[in-house]
C-alpha cells in the first residue's frame, strides 16, 4: 500500500484484509477459480483516493475478458437509516453509511465508462457485496436495494450461492492476461468540468459518484423528502478538497430538482464562477442561467422561499451581506443565517483550506453554530476523493507539505513538511528555471490540444488599461513581462478575455491571473508564479507582508497569523488548478534553490 501509493495503512485495514481476504479466498479456491487475477484497493480512474476493494479479472466461457467488482463488509448487521433504501446504520459505526451496493454499483459504472480494455462492451464488469459475517435476517433490509442496482448480495449463510456465481461469472482459465489487459488499458478522460456540467444540466449525465460522493447525495435527497414530509428543516454540510466531487454533487442535485420544478438554486460569492457558470452551462437558456445567483441575492429573501439552496465555496461566506448599490442585497443578520433560512434544505460545500480573504467567514464549526441556534438538525459528510490534479491523493498531501498546511489525512507521510514529490503516473509536477520556460511548455501543451493558464501570487501593481486599449505588463520578472487578467466588469481590452472569463476563454493564456479569477475554476495545465511574498528561509517557506500588494490582506487590521495563513491558502488553490499537471517557477533564488531538491525540472 505505501509504496504503491504512498500511504500508510490504517490498522483496520490491515484486520479488514486479514479477515475479508481470507474468507475471499476460500471462496475462489471453492468456486475451482483460484487462478483468477486479484487487483486490491484497485484506485477508481479520476479519483485515486476512491478505491474497490477487489476487482476480479478473468474469462468467461465465451473466452472474453470478465471483470468483478467485490465490495466486502464485516459488518454483522445492517438496518436502512430512517427508512432511506440507499443509507444504512451500522451498529459501532457512524451513521448513515452509503448502501454496499450502491457503492459497488459506482464502481462498476465507472469502470464501464472509462476503461478502454472493455471494447465496446459494458457487460464485461459487474459488481457483487459479500457481508461475510452477517446472517441473512440482520441485514434483510438491504436486499431491495441490491436487486435495484442489479448487484448481488450474499452473505455468511449464502456462501454457496457466492461460491456459485463466481463460477457462473468465469470459467477456470487463468487470470493473468486479462488483469495485463485492465491495468494497462487506457483510462478514457471524462472531459473538464464546464464540459460535464453542461452536459449534466441538459440531461446527459456525466458524473459518476462513488463512495462519500453516492453518500452526500443520497444523504440530501433523504433529507429534503423528510424536511418536505414533517414540514420543517434539515441542512447538509459538505467538505472536501479541491476537486473531491463537491460540484460534481451540487450540479446533480441542481439538475434533478430543476427537472421536478422544485425551486432551486445554486449560489455563490464569485462573480467570476457565477458568471462562468451561466455562460458555460446556461449559454441561452435563461432559464438555466437564472439557476446561477449570490449569496447576497438572499440577504433578505423570505424564508423558506426555496425547497433548496445550493451553497458552492460556502468557506467564501461574508460576516454579512453588503451591497452598496441595492437596499434589498444588504442586511444586518449574518449571511449564514440568510442562507440558511431561505430554503427548506441548504446545502453548504466548503473547503476550509480555500480561504483567502479577511472576512471570509465559512467554516464548519460557524454553520454548525448557526444551525444550532435556529434549532436546526444537520448533517455532515466529508468527501476524501480527490478529482482535480489527475486524481493524484499523493499531489494533494504534497502540497499541503510543502505550504505546511497539514494534511486533510494523517495517514499520508510528510504531512506537516516538505518532502521530494515521489512521481505519480497520473500527474506531473515541474519547475522552470524561468518564467519563459514555464510559459514556452505550456505553449507546447496547448499546441497538443491541451488547456492552460498561468497565475501568480498578488505581488505586483496591477494597472489601469493603457489609452490605446492594451494591457499594461505589470508582472515584471527580469526581462520577461505579462500583464494582469483584464480587469473591470464585463469590460474587454483588446484581445484579452474579461476577468469573469479569463480561464475559459481564448486569449486568456495571454495574460496572468490572479486568486480571484482562478479560484473554482480548472484547466489541464496549471503555471504558478510563486512570488516574492512567499520564499524559503531555514529550510522551510516563509511569507512576506511587504512583499504582497492585495489591498485586502496588507490592512493593518488583519494580524501576520492571518496574513501567513491567507497566502499559503492562496499557492494552495493555484497549485491545485490544474488537471493534468503543474509548472512551478519561483522567483526568489533561494526559493528555487529549495524547490530544486523537490520537484523536478522542466525537461524539453
Amino acid at each position: 500500500m505505501k509504496e504503491t501509493t504512498g500511504r500508510v495503512a490504517r490498522e483496520s485495514e490491515k484486520r479488514a484484509w486479514v479477515n475479508s481476504l481470507t474468507d475471499l479466498s476460500r471462496s475462489l479456491m471453492d468456486a475451482d477459480r483460484g487462478r483468477l487475477e486479484v487487483f486490491l484497493e484497485f484506485p477508481m480512474p479520476g479519483n485515486k483516493r476512491s478505491s474497490a476493494d477487489v476487482v476480479l479479472a478473468g474469462y468467461d466461457s465465451a473466452g472474453r475478458v470478465t471483470y468483478v467488482v467485490v465490495e466486502l463488509k464485516q459488518w454483522s448487521e445492517a438496518t436502512l437509516f430512517e427508512g432511506n433504501d440507499t443509507l444504512v446504520d451500522v451498529p459501532g459505526m457512524r451513521p448513515h453509511q452509503s448502501h454496499p451496493a450502491v457503492q459497488a454499483k459506482g464502481y462498476r459504472d465507472q469502470l464501464r465508462s472509462t476503461c478502454s480494455a472493455l471494447d465496446g462492451r459494458p457487460e464485461a464488469v459487474s459488481a457483487v457485496v459479500y457481508l461475510q459475517n452477517a446472517r441473512r435476517d440482520d441485514i434483510r433490509d438491504l436486499y431491495q436495494r441490491s436487486v435495484t442496482e442489479e448487484v448481488p448480495l450474499f452473505c455468511r449463510s449464502e456462501r454457496g450461492a457466492f461460491v456459485q456465481y463466481l463460477r457462473r461469472r468465469f470459467s477456470d482459465e487463468p487470470g493473468q492476461s486479462a488483469g495485463d489487459i485492465l491495468e494497462n488499458g487506457a483510462m478514457v478522460p471524462t472531459g473538464e468540468l464546464l464540459d460535464r456540467a453542461a452536459d449534466v444540466l441538459r440531461g446527459r449525465d456525466q458524473f459518476v459518484l462513488l463512495d462519500e460522493q453516492q453518500e452526500a447525495l443520497q444523504l440530501v435527497r433523504h433529507d429534503i423528502r423528510t424536511a418536505f414530509e414533517a414540514n420543517t428543516k434539515r441542512v447538509v454540510i459538505i467538505t472536501g478538497g479541491p476537486g473531491s466531487g463537491k460540484t460534481a454533487i451540487a450540479l446533480s442535485l441542481l439538475r434533478e430538482f430543476a427537472e421536478a420544478r422544485d425551486r432551486v438554486a445554486y449560489v455563490t460569492g464569485s462573480r467570476t464562477l457565477t458568471r462562468t457558470f451561466r455562460r458555460a452551462i446556461g449559454g441561452r437558456d435563461k432559464d438555466v442561467a437564472g439557476l446561477f445567483q449570490y449569496y447576497n441575492d438572499y440577504a433578505n429573501a423570505p424564508r423558506n422561499r426555496l425547497d433548496m439552496i445550493i451553497v458552492d465555496e460556502a468557506h467564501r461566506v461574508r460576516a454579512k451581506s453588503q451591497d452598496r448599490f441595492n437596499a434589498a442585497r444588504r442586511s444586518d443578520r449574518p449571511q449564514i443565517e440568510s442562507l440558511m433560512e431561505a430554503a427548506r434544505v441548504p446545502v453548504f460545500l466548503l473547503d476550509e483550506h480555500q480561504v483567502v480573504k479577511p472576512g471570509e467567514v465559512g467554516t464548519v464549526a460557524a454553520i454548525e453554530a448557526q444551525a444550532q441556534a435556529l434549532n436546526i438538525r444537520y448533517h455532515r459528510v466529508d468527501l476524501d476523493g480527490q478529482w482535480r490534479s489527475g486524481g493524484s491523493a499523493v499531489y494533494d498531501a504534497w502540497v499541503r507539505g510543502l505550504l505546511n498546511l497539514g494534511a486533510a489525512d494523517s495517514q499520508w507521510d510528510g504531512d506537516s513538511q516538505a518532502w521530494p514529490w515521489p512521481g505519480d503516473e497520473h500527474f506531473e509536477v515541474r519547475l522552470a528555471d524561468s518564467p519563459a520556460q514555464m510559459e514556452e511548455f505550456l505553449r507546447a501543451r496547448m499546441v497538443e490540444g491541451d488547456t492552460a493558464r498561468m497565475t501568480a501570487g498578488y505581488c505586483w501593481p496591477w494597472s489601469d488599461p493603457n489609452d490605446d486599449k492594451t494591457l499594461v505588463d505589470d508582472v515584471v520578472i527580469g526581462d520577461w513581462a505579462r500583464p494582469w487578467n483584464a480587469n473591470g466588469d464585463g469590460v474587454r481590452v483588446g484581445k484579452a478575455p474579461t476577468s469573469q472569463f479569463w480561464a475559459t476563454l481564448p486569449g486568456g493564456f495571454d495574460q496572468i491571473g490572479c486568486i480571484y479569477t482562478a479560484q473554482g475554476l480548472e484547466f489541464d495545465w496549471a503555471g504558478v508564479i510563486v512570488g516574492p511574498d512567499l520564499i524559503a528561509r531555514g529550510g522551510g517557506l516563509r511569507t512576506v507582508r511587504e512583499a504582497n500588494r492585495d489591498g485586502d490582506l496588507v490592512k493593518r487590521s488583519v494580524t501576520d497569523e492571518q496574513f501567513d495563513r491567507l497566502v499559503r491558502n492562496t499557492y494552495k488553490v493555484l497549485l491545485t488548478r490544474g488537471l493534468k499537471g503543474v509548472v512551478i517557477y519561483a522567483c526568489d533564488d533561494q526559493t528555487r534553490e529549495h524547490l530544486r531538491a523537490l520537484v523536478p525540472p522542466v525537461t524539453p
